[in-house]
């Protein structure tokens, strides 16, 4: 808990007087250009990896970063509500679908025991078993080791929750993206719908 407060005083001292102006401007309105679709991971930071100000991205993170297919009903419906607030009221230009290496989340799809005390999570992760089969049907999982298995995995689900979006929301001025983040060396992967695969996002001067 000191490690948080003491935080929070840092926060006040310092960053906070660095960007003062701009909190004022956020003080009654919020105009976030990207919707960020994360992992509730611990390790992933939205505004650090894409070095973002607040008021800058709209973000929801849950675990494994899925997008439940969008369906008129009564329940309590977080992601999904954030989803049609972010297009319908902010009006965002961007959704980014970011995944990430060694998920929890992706890896519990292959081991169910994981879950035994967690019955929401389980739940949950439903909605990532349409990957699960897709892989079955396109690998011989006997021919592919833990870690090559781990990350067709994480990027096959980042596809898949596009896919989601784009069943609801798909229009010529809206762009959705789909990144896969390597926790250990902070490379971000940008999916290409074209030829199918994750390119590395990298300077223009080190191509």
């Amino acid at each position: 808990m000191k490690k948080l407060f003491d935080g929070i005083i840092n926060f006040q001292e310092n960053e906070f007087l660095k960007y003062k102006d701009h909190f004022t401007s956020l003080e009654r309105k919020q105009e976030p250009h990207t919707l960020f679709i994360g992992c509730s991971d611990s390790r992933i930071d939205p505004a650090l990896i894409t070095k973002t100000l607040p008021g800058e991205l709209f973000i929801v993170r849950n675990i494994a970063n899925l997008v439940p297919p969008y369906r008129e009903t009564a329940e309590y419906v977080a992601t999904t509500s954030a989803i049609e607030y972010a297009l319908t009221v902010l009006k965002v230009d961007n959704i980014v679908v970011c995944g990430h290496s060694n998920c929890g989340g992706c890896n519990a799809l292959w081991n169910e025991s994981l879950l035994k005390n967690s019955p929401h999570t389980k739940k949950w992760l439903e909605l990532a078993h349409p990957v699960k089969k897709n892989i079955e049907n396109h690998y011989n999982l006997k021919t592919i080791d833990l870690r090559e298995r781990e990350w067709i995995t994480e990027q096959f689900n980042i596809v898949e929750q596009m896919r989601h979006l784009l069943t609801r929301y798909n229009n010529k001025t809206l762009k959705i993206l789909g990144w896969y983040y390597i926790i250990e060396t902070g490379d971000i992967f940008n999916y290409n719908s074209g030829n199918k695969t994750f390119e590395l996002i990298r300077s223009s001067e080190s191509k």
